[in-house]
């Protein structure tokens, strides 16, 4: 038996500053030396184990097998959901509907910022409800660039669209992986996150206009982007708070692009747009779109009034009702199978396979004596998203008509696409349980409670921290969601609000990361000129960010209180 300790060195300051050390070895490596993060965050497990058992006294088996149940969960359901999503997607591009999904966005209008809107903004939050981990970012850029964008500006907008999305990126994997670390209810925080993202998800595609087409940009398109990211916003908010929380991207984008594509389509002058190429050639917008990357043919432009240009078509395929139906259809597919599994009746039913096993020979209790979550495994095999993506994934293949052995050799090739990301997942989610359990974080949330009401000011600025070294808010959630509600019930605020805010705050972390920004930038052949995208991404998080962090704090006081559930 262990029994936490929040101030093992009888110093509460010293033990944070000890405690610390894993996370601030890891951020170093990731950002100061650019350390492959799968190397970093193994080193970072390795000195959570041993910060747990000199500083904090933890049995060295105690500390191995807390280790061990965080390693499964990153196996299960982290990358069982990862690995499925992915799956889907490549079936799609294997079988040749990813391009018919191109062409139905290129051909709703002439106008590259609507184009912009509908591929970066609606189409990435339904790659990262499904895949996150750079996906999207990565599929978009190339997308942007074939349409006929420049490659920095490319990689630009996928970077900063890659936001409102990323809470409940990899069907809500995020959100589960905070309710899980923090013991709060899964529901409480998906609604708390929901009174948050979504306002930050009406402004987006009004930057997305004005990195596209500047001032005039936003004077001639204003009303597109408005449509954009309000109704993305209202089906994210009510998906969150009343619906199956791994569908609120996936909706959300979906009702975003089709609210989109139908306000454009009720009006010819949206339909036709002009706009300004920046002296862009031919070949200048050819550049960075790497061979074999599926990328369309190249867009070529024709001269406008003006000096103006205008974006024709990078395909010249007809593409049938029933091709893009079947395009869509692994789309709908999820959808389907999501809500069917909410269905009370059904939820019911499937979750009686659910099994808590509790792991053998593990006991670990907080400092009151009580037993922390960590001791137990919740294997809930058939109602986890992961096996509903497969299901959903074995419907796919037969729509898209691939054979038994196309499907196979595609889920073996996402197996080895995601080796690395693997890797750094479970060993992250490792690195957490272990803190988690010894008492690592415990003590740094003490500290910082130190802070007072103040804490909810700077709340969104630790989520936003972790997500920008380790590129993903999984993992930020998975090493502050502990430190967040610890902090909070030491100076009284709401546990559920400052959980969220490590969630809310990392989405803004996701454009900044090393890791999307070379991800975006090797998508668009910019490989090396990373510090260029990081400058142009700069702006935004410095905007959105102090307007995160004013929101959290109003709702930690009674003018915004109304909206903590």
């Amino acid at each position: 038996m262990y029994q936490q300790v929040v101030s093992p060195l009888n110093s509460l300051g010293l033990s944070a500053l000890v405690a610390s050390i894993p996370l601030v070895v890891l951020f170093v490596m990731l950002g100061g030396f650019k350390v492959r993060a799968w190397r970093a965050a193994l080193v970072g497990l390795v000195l959570a184990l041993v910060v747990a058992v000199w500083a904090y006294q933890m049995p060295v088996d105690q500390a191995l097998l807390s280790g061990l149940s965080g390693a499964a969960f990153g196996v299960f359901p982290a990358m069982w959901v990862v690995i499925n999503a992915l799956w889907i997607h490549n079936m799609t591009v294997r079988s040749g509907a990813f391009e018919v999904i191109k062409r139905s966005f290129v051909a709703v209008s002439d106008d590259r910022r609507i184009q912009g809107l509908i591929i970066a903004f609606c189409f990435g939050a339904v790659l990262e409800a499904l895949a996150g981990f750079g996906a999207p970012v990565a599929i978009c850029s190339v997308l942007l660039v074939s349409i006929g964008l420049k490659p920095v500006r490319a990689a630009t907008a996928a970077l900063i669209a890659n936001t409102a999305p990323v809470a409940y990126g990899a069907v809500a994997l995020p959100i589960i992986t905070l309710s899980t670390v923090t013991d709060l209810p899964l529901r409480d925080l998906s609604m708390m996150t929901g009174r948050q993202v979504p306002i930050l998800a009406v402004f987006v595609p009004f930057v997305l206009v004005a990195i596209l087409d500047g001032k005039r940009g936003l004077k001639q398109t204003w009303p597109v982007a408005l449509v954009c990211g309000l109704s993305f916003a209202v089906a994210q908010f009510l998906m969150s708070n009343f619906g199956p929380v791994a569908l609120a991207d996936i909706v959300a984008g979906l009702v975003s692009a089709v609210a989109t594509l139908g306000f454009v389509m009720a009006s010819p002058k949206w339909r036709t747009g002009h706009y300004s190429s920046d002296g862009a050639t031919d070949a200048e917008i050819g550049d960075g779109v790497p061979s074999g990357s599926g990328g369309t043919p190249r867009g070529r432009i024709s001269s406008g009034a003006s000096g103006t240009v205008v974006a024709t078509d990078v395909a010249t395929t007809e593409d049938s009702a029933m091709d893009r139906v079947r395009a869509f259809s692994p789309y709908i597919v999820i959808i389907a199978m999501f809500s069917i599994i909410s269905i009370p009746a059904v939820k019911k039913f499937v979750g009686q396979t659910t099994t808590m096993i509790k792991v053998p020979g593990l006991h670990v209790t907080n400092a009151a004596g009580k037993p922390i979550s960590v001791t137990t495994f919740k294997f809930d095999w058939l109602i986890n998203g992961g096996t509903v993506l497969l299901i959903s994934g074995i419907i796919t293949a037969l729509l898209l008509h691939l054979s038994a052995g196309q499907a196979l050799k595609t889920f073996g090739e996402t197996l080895y696409q995601v080796r690395t990301a693997a890797v750094t997942v479970i060993s992250v989610l490792a690195m957490a349980y272990v803190m988690n359990a010894s008492g690592q974080t415990v003590t740094m949330g003490a500290f910082l409670a130190g802070a007072g009401s103040f804490f909810a000011l700077i709340s969104p600025i630790i989520g936003w921290f972790g997500t920008a070294v380790t590129g993903s808010d999984t993992s930020s959630n998975s090493l502050f969601g502990v430190l967040q509600t610890t902090a909070a019930q030491k100076t009284g605020l709401s546990e559920v609000l400052m959980a969220s805010a490590n969630t809310s705050g990392g989405v803004l972390g996701k454009m900044v990361s090393p890791q999307n920004l070379a991800v975006g930038a090797a998508a668009v052949g910019l490989s090396g000129r990373e510090g260029e995208l990081f400058r142009k991404v700069l702006v935004a998080t410095a905007i959105f960010l102090p307007s995160m962090c004013i929101l959290v704090w109003l709702q930690s006081t009674p003018v915004l209180g109304w909206m903590v559930p």
